[in-house]
């Protein structure tokens, strides 16, 4: 059963970890899926696509500087004849050597999707150091720890991403309540985004509106997106 989006493996391969005690989000700083666990040193980085290819090997590798628990996961579609997509051995001995794990799925028309583990990262057994402040590994944690929720489909493109930031601009709409004007320090305190002042100047989603100083409305945008994303304000609460 040939999948005809990424999307499609992303569920079956995310209930696969999470079953291991993995917390899991999805499209984290342009990773498709990542998964914390409190016993691992190293987060899990796994990156999906329809079927294997150089550009998921090379996106592979690139996340090997992120973490060393980095996993390509494809499609086992049973139907497809021919080149690397009966060659697994061969392709799991090549991530095998590059230090990357090989995740394959299968799915079915009638049954439960089977993910199949063919070869597993080479983790280093050496201590990890703590991230570096402002470093991309440091940014990835940071990430992952500020979001409240899994809201993206892992794989997904041309959707506006559920990211920690825009989780921040929803909790600051949200925190107008029924006032229609309000200052950022009375938004800060009962949002508690520290950072409500920067957010609400730079208005990168255009839901913020200066009317005086000191004094902001939300704009009709800002009250859209308190009902488009009315699951991520719920779960905030």
């Amino acid at each position: 059963m040939a999948v005809q989006r990424e999307t499609e493996l992303y569920l079956p391969i995310k209930q696969f970890f999470t079953a291991q005690g993995y917390d899991i989000k999805s499209e984290v700083r342009h990773c498709d899926l990542v998964g914390i666990r409190e016993q691992d040193q190293e987060p899990l980085i796994i990156e999906i696509k329809k079927t294997f290819n150089i550009a998921l090997l090379l996106q592979g590798i690139e996340r090997l500087k992120l973490s060393s628990n980095v996993y390509l996961a494809v499609e086992k579609n049973r139907a497809k004849k021919g080149a690397h997509n009966q060659r697994w051995s061969e392709i799991a001995e090549l991530c095998h050597r590059l230090g990357l794990g090989l995740i394959v799925v299968t799915l079915y028309k009638t049954k439960a999707p089977f993910v199949e583990i063919l070869c597993s990262p080479a983790i280093s057994s050496k201590p990890v150091r703590p991230a570096r402040r402002g470093s991309r590994k440091q940014r990835l944690l940071q990430e992952i720890a500020e979001r409240s929720g899994d809201y993206n489909l892992g794989g997904s493109t041309g959707t506006p991403l559920i990211t920690a930031y825009r989780e921040k601009a929803l909790r600051i709409a949200s925190a107008f309540g029924t006032d229609l004007y309000l200052s950022p320090r009375i938004l800060r305190e009962r949002s508690g985004v520290g950072t409500t002042a920067t957010i609400m100047q730079r208005n990168h989603y255009g839901w913020f509106e200066r009317v005086a100083r000191g004094s902001y409305q939300l704009t009709l945008a800002g009250k859209l997106a308190l009902e488009q994303y009315a699951h991520v304000v719920e779960n905030q609460k």
